[in-house]
Order: C-alpha cells, then sequence, then structure tokens
C-alpha cells in the first residue's frame, strides 16, 4: 500500500486540508516515496500559503534564507541557507545524491544548485514584505526572540510510506523574527526530520525548541507509546509543535495548535 502525510506548518488552518489533500492525492502517484515526498514539498514551496520556498519569510536585514532536506533509510541531504531558489527541497535531494556530502549551507549551496540547473529566483514578495515588518516590531519588543505567543507557519514537510518503504522531506522559510543565519530544525536529522526502522516523521514549530529537545529522535526512541509520549510534551511546551509521519504502517498527525494537514493512500 501507498500512503503519504503532509503538514503545512504548525498554525496553518484547517481550512488548507483539503488543499493538502489535493497535494497529496498528487503526490503519491509520483514512482517511490522520495520521489512522492519531495513533489509534495514542491507543490507547498510554490504555494503562497506555505512559509517555504516562494512564500517563505525575510530575515531581519531583508534577505530571505530557506532550509530543506530529505530523508530515507541510511541517507540524508539537506541545504542550509540557501538563497535564490525556487525549490530548495530539490536541492537538497541533489545534495544527498550527487554530492560528496551530506550538508551545504550558504553561498556554497547556492552555488551547487547554480551548478546543477537551477535557475536564479528571488522568492520576495509583498507579503514577504508586510510580515517582515511585523516581525521587526517583535524581535523590538523581545531581543531574544524567544516567540512565545506567535503564531508560527514555519514549515512544510511530508513523509511517504510505499509498502514499507519510508521518505520524509521539510522545507522551510524560517520562523519570525529571526536575525540572517539563523538555522532552525529543518535541516537537521533527528530534530526536524527522522527516518529509520521503519519509522519517519516531519516536525514543524519553534526550531531552537525541537532542537533542543531532538524532538525527532525523542519520538523514535518512544515509537512505542508515541501519543502517550506527544500528550507529556504538548501539555509541558509553551511553543508550538506539530509532527506528522508513520509509525511502521499507521499514519500520525500531532499537534498543540492547529496543523494543516493531508492525507492519500492507494
Amino acid at each position: 500500500m501507498r500512503q503519504i502525510v503532509l503538514h503545512g506548518g504548525v498554525g496553518s488552518s484547517d481550512e488548507l486540508n483539503g488543499l493538502l489533500d489535493k497535494y497529496a492525492s498528487y503526490s503519491i502517484n509520483y514512482g517511490g516515496p522520495l520521489d512522492a515526498v519531495v513533489a509534495a514539498v514542491k507543490y507547498m514551496e510554490d504555494d503562497l500559503n506555505f512559509n517555504a520556498g516562494t512564500g517563505s519569510v525575510m530575515r531581519l536585514d531583508g534577505s530571505i534564507q530557506m532550509d530543506a532536506s530529505v530523508m530515507i533509510d541510511e541517507n540524508f541531504g539537506s541545504v542550509i541557507n540557501i538563497e535564490f531558489v525556487k525549490n530548495p527541497v530539490q536541492v537538497a535531494r541533489e545534495v544527498m545524491e550527487t554530492s560528496p556530502h551530506v550538508m551545504l549551507c550558504g553561498d556554497g549551496a547556492t552555488k551547487f544548485a547554480m551548478e546543477k540547473g537551477h535557475p536564479h529566483y528571488d522568492p520576495s514578495t509583498d507579503r514577504a514584505r508586510k510580515r517582515l515588518e511585523d516581525s521587526r516590531v517583535v524581535a523590538t519588543k523581545d531581543s531574544r526572540f524567544l516567540y512565545p505567543g506567535i503564531q508560527s507557519v514555519d514549515t512544510v514537510g511530508a513523509v511517504a510510506n510505499f509498502d514499507g518503504k519510508i521518505a520524509a522531506a521539510l522545507s522551510t522559510g524560517g520562523s519570525s523574527p529571526m536575525m540572517r543565519g539563523r538555522v532552525g530544525d529543518t535541516p537537521i536529522p533527528g530534530s526536524g526530520i527522522l527516518v529509520k526502522d521503519g519509522f519517519g516523521i516531519a516536525a514543524t514549530g519553534i526550531g531552537e525548541e525541537i532542537i533542543r529537545r531532538q524532538l525527532s529522535y525523542d519520538l523514535y526512541c518512544k515509537r512505542d507509546r508515541l501519543e502517550e509520549e506527544w500528550k507529556l510534551i504538548a501539555e509541558n511546551s509553551q511553543f508550538s509543535l506539530g509532527v506528522v509521519g508513520f509509525n511502521r504502517e499507521k499514519s500520525f498527525v500531532l499537534a498543540n495548535k492547529s496543523m494543516a494537514h493531508g492525507y492519500a493512500k492507494a
């Protein structure tokens, strides 16, 4: 059986569930689980409803730096603070499949993308500029950027299970407000993403908190009581957090705030 589950970022509206169901139904027809999750994330990167790719938020200096990752059992690729590409998740896949490395960052990641034939693309939008001004107000009030009370719509993700073979993918424009160079959980295995031993997960929320918790790895270690462990985490966190994925054949969608999600099977 083929299954895929998507999320549009914790804090995203449930009104987007139908749209994500549609993207899931498109993506499940791709050849393998990695093809499916990359396709699903690219649909969301191209959609201004989501904070990834074209919908990315700006850093406090007005720049857009994006993170993305892909993972299968025993392999991983990510890009960190990449700029001027339309689909960072595709570049992350190319890092995994065609480079000797598993992570590339900054201008090195951007140069790699251009060498792979990605055209120069500026994701700046008027919407992003408006959100920048709002985030600057928050940053002025809270110089530590602890994010309490901010509605986080920060990451898109997908996990697919095709007959027991699992792949996951994430992409993000970050969490506002943020300094140039800030890195969240998306490109870090065990934090925002993990695929291991029949378990696959894609997280969303405040990246600093997810990294501190090693959220994905923690839930993997406690996968035999996944929902009970999530309840403990969600009830004891002031931060927005969410995850989707598969625990063997069973899909899960867990969040402590609203979180748009989609699902398809074949």
